[in-house]
């Protein structure tokens, strides 16, 4: 009895040499070892960002996913006032095939999973299913005023840019039944790009010469602003590398609007060249191409410089609009919306490779398959 009372005392004694409370422990910790920066969790469901750093690290030359690597290699274009998509070999920049679809084709986006090319039948209210294995168009699907069709980065919903129903229109990414209707005050839903962990998302409103933040998981509208310009009219959206900046271009102010998107505070604007219009990353992430459909011309944006670096001038003119970079990324390939014509440009040299006729009114062309590992819309912007 005495050594066990001598033991519970001893080991009384042991416990209590330290005095300090758990929090104080905790606090000590802390001041020791500095502290970390706070990682706000992505959406959940989403696929993990493979390099904090670089949002586009799935995008490298080649690097094409399991589902897409037997697809034939084509380049989808649809012709707004033809009501076709042209279909392009780029191997001999010939067009081999055209699809006949529904009313005024605006986009040729690639479904989240990566197995369906769907084709935004805006005035015709339907989307076009095309099987980029074989290029067959499939039976119409009935979606109203589908001017641009985006995905959540979790896969869960079809987004659709209402832009006359001034609507945000969340669907299943498969059937396209719709689940949940945002309505929207802006004018004209244009584009959008989705923020580094997903949460939320960037919308332009071309008409209007607005801006959209909009949180994912709620579906809901969350952040407003009228750009600082009269006659502004937002096109393309699209996020850096990094995570940490958003840039718009805008087709009347004749530049990219740099954007904090966390903040979402007033945008400054980058002056790059008439009718700036799309935004696409360079495969190794360091550039970003701009064309600016107004001029025939195309800058380039260089992300570590955070600075343009360059102009290409189309040698005959033109009206570079939408597009994509080829899956080796030696290839920018855009429409001419005012021209029945697609391009071919060197992304090494800025040479024009290429002039191809097509339908009239080439809109937001496809180039696929590319790389990545899932799709979030629009013309192709894989992560």
């Amino acid at each position: 009895m005495l050594a066990g009372a001598a033991f519970a005392l001893i080991a009384g004694c042991g416990a209590g040499t330290d005095t300090s409370t758990t929090s104080e422990k905790t606090g000590a910790a802390a001041a020791r070892k500095p502290a970390r920066p706070a990682v706000p969790a992505g959406l959940p469901g989403m696929p993990p960002v493979l390099d904090p750093k670089d949002l586009y690290a799935a995008d490298r030359p080649n690097q094409l996913s399991p589902v897409v690597k037997n697809f034939p290699t084509k380049v989808y274009v649809p012709n707004t006032n033809s009501n076709t998509v042209s279909v392009i070999d780029p191997a001999t920049y010939k067009v081999v095939e055209t699809i006949p679809v529904g009313i005024q084709p605006q986009h040729v986006v690639p479904s989240w999973d990566l197995k369906t090319l769907w084709v935004n039948n805006n005035r015709g209210h339907t989307l076009t299913p095309i099987n980029p294995a074989t290029g067959k168009a499939g039976k119409e699907v009935e979606v109203h005023d589908p001017y641009n069709l985006y995905f959540t980065p979790d896969g869960k919903y079809a987004v659709v840019m209402a832009s006359m129903d001034r609507e945000l229109v969340f669907r299943d990414p498969h059937t396209m039944e719709r689940k949940k209707t945002t309505p929207v005050t802006c004018y004209g839903v244009n584009h959008a790009d989705f923020s580094a962990d997903g949460r939320y998302f960037i919308v332009s409103c071309e008409f209007s010469g607005e801006l959209l933040k909009v949180d994912t998981a709620r579906m809901e509208v969350v952040g407003q602003q009228k750009l600082p310009l009269s006659g502004a009219m937002p096109q393309d959206v699209k996020i850096s590398p990094d995570g940490k900046t958003f840039y718009i271009a805008d087709m009347m102010a004749h530049g990219i609007w740099v954007l904090d998107g966390e903040k979402f505070t007033t945008p400054t604007l980058l002056p790059t060249g008439e009718g700036a219009h799309g935004l696409y990353i360079s495969r190794d992430s360091k550039e970003m191409y701009i064309p600016n459909r107004g001029e025939g011309s195309v800058s380039v944006f260089d992300f570590t410089r955070n600075k343009l670096s360059k102009k290409w001038w189309l040698p005959d003119g033109g009206s570079p609009d939408m597009g994509g970079v080829s899956a080796d990324g030696k290839v920018l390939w855009l429409s001419g919306r005012y021209d029945s014509e697609v391009y071919a440009i060197d992304t090494a040299t800025g040479r024009q490779l290429a002039r191809i006729p097509v339908g009239d009114g080439p809109h937001g062309l496809a180039f696929y398959p590319q790389p990545g590992r899932y799709s979030l819309g629009h013309t192709g912007v894989f992560r």
